[in-house]
């Protein structure tokens, strides 16, 4: 039975503003042109660290200490550990450990949690040490092994529970995977144990997927980007919408449509939700779900795409949210409290277009929901010129996280760089 999770509400309109942009000299503690990006007025960056290897999310310690997920091992790691330990914004202790790359990584009641494509494990910390004990405890195992969206990231409540994002290996659930005119699989059977967030005990050892745990949300394609909002106690996430409309019903879509469609969803998510992949995506051009080709879909019919969860906002398609971050700190202006950033890391499926998204951009947030536009702020990292691949860009916007004096860490996957962004005001 499909569950209809939250009362349908209209979609904010999506028409970015961009704030205009300031190349900081001689703010304290920031680079000479913020290490190759472009921020709003009064905020400047310093590169943090740079070479780190594939760098996936990050997190930030009560005494700043930042920590990094890499895909694949780098320097004999898959994670990487950085100090500033002079305050001048760049990090000169660099410590690599962990023997299995990942992407999800969080710090949890003294821990550090970190996501492989299999498994969750937590590493203890230890005071004053950047390095925590290099035994990791299995708190989850079992994942499935898949050859497309195989990444796990991570969240925890104010409860002591960790969702993780479990993607779908397919665009739309088809016969045959990425076939021209292939039709859809109803029930998609990959739902059972993909394509939504498990919930599971973070302070529970050995857990095992499949036994333990449950399904806190399905019909999510992919959800790399996943936060817990501690300040409404609420689970959000953004999620990567399908591909390839043109190239598999050139019938029903022009290639400038499939390089626009479908939006990158932004979900508030209750236990129980449905959001309807595969059979249904939104659509911010006509602002509604609509059923997938698929399904039955020509690009306008609705069918029953109204019963599933809808998106609080949405952004166009192909953009790729990586992170998303709910702001808490004191550091920025009263217009970013409570906010929410989210970076785009650029996706491949955008022929004959350009690429698109490449940016960090801000959501401002009224309690539970979006108030007003989202905002450009940070941007510049795929270079001056556009690109038509993703391997053209200079950077790719990834991880985001939050330091302890407000400072705000942008992750990028290209080069491993990690810029620490402020605020210095007028300077």
């Amino acid at each position: 039975m499909r569950t209809v999770p939250i009362a349908l509400f209209a979609i904010l309109p999506l028409v970015a503003l961009t704030i205009p942009p300031v190349r900081a000299a001689n703010a304290p503690h920031c680079d000479s042109h913020n290490g190759g990006i472009t921020l709003p007025a009064g905020f400047c960056a310093t590169v943090f660290a740079d070479d780190l290897g594939v760098a996936r999310h990050m997190a930030v310690n009560n005494n700043g200490d930042v920590y990094v997920a890499l895909q694949s091992p780098h320097h004999g790691g898959g994670i990487v550990a950085l100090r500033d330990t002079t305050g001048d914004g760049h990090a000169d202790t660099v410590k690599y450990f962990g023997e299995t790359g990942g992407a999800g990584i969080g710090i949890h009641d003294g821990y550090l949690y970190f996501a492989s494509n299999t498994e969750v494990v937590r590493y203890k910390l230890l005071p004053g040490e950047l390095l925590p004990q290099l035994s990791p405890q299995v708190v989850v195992s079992g994942f499935p092994e898949q050859h497309e969206h195989s990444a796990k990231t991570m969240a925890f409540d104010n409860n002591g529970h960790v969702f993780v994002n479990v993607g779908a290996p397919s665009n739309a659930c088809q016969r045959e995977d990425r076939v021209r005119g292939s039709p859809g699989i109803n029930p998609c059977p990959l739902l059972a144990q993909h394509g939504g967030i498990w919930e599971f005990d973070a302070d529970k050892l050995n857990q095992v997927f499949g036994r333990d745990g449950r399904r806190y949300a399905t019909g999510i394609r992919n959800a790399v980007a996943i936060t817990w909002n501690a300040q409404v106690g609420a689970l959000y996430a953004v999620q990567m919408g399908r591909d390839q409309l043109y190239d598999n019903w050139p019938r029903f879509y022009s290639a400038q449509q499939s390089a626009e469609l479908p939006a990158e969803e932004f979900f508030l998510i209750r236990q129980g939700d449905n959001f309807g992949w595969p059979y249904c995506y939104y659509d911010e051009l006509q602002h509604k779900k609509v059923q997938a080709p698929e399904y039955g879909g020509n690009g306008k019919k609705t069918g029953d795409c109204a019963d599933y969860g809808q998106p609080i906002l949405a952004f166009p398609g192909h953009w790729a949210p990586e992170a998303v971050l709910f702001y808490t700190g004191k550091l920025f202006p009263a217009h970013y409290r409570d906010g929410a950033f989210i970076s785009f890391h650029g996706s491949w499926n955008r022929a004959p277009l350009p690429q698109a998204g490449y940016k960090v951009v801000f959501v401002p947030f009224d309690g539970l929901r979006p108030f007003g536009e989202y905002q450009v702020f940070a941007q510049g990292f795929s270079g001056e010129k556009p690109i038509y691949s993703p391997g053209q860009a200079r950077f790719r916007p990834m991880g985001l996280a939050q330091g302890p004096n407000g400072a705000l860490y942008i992750g990028d996957s290209q080069q491993g760089r990690i810029w620490r962004v402020i605020y210095a005001g007028n300077s």
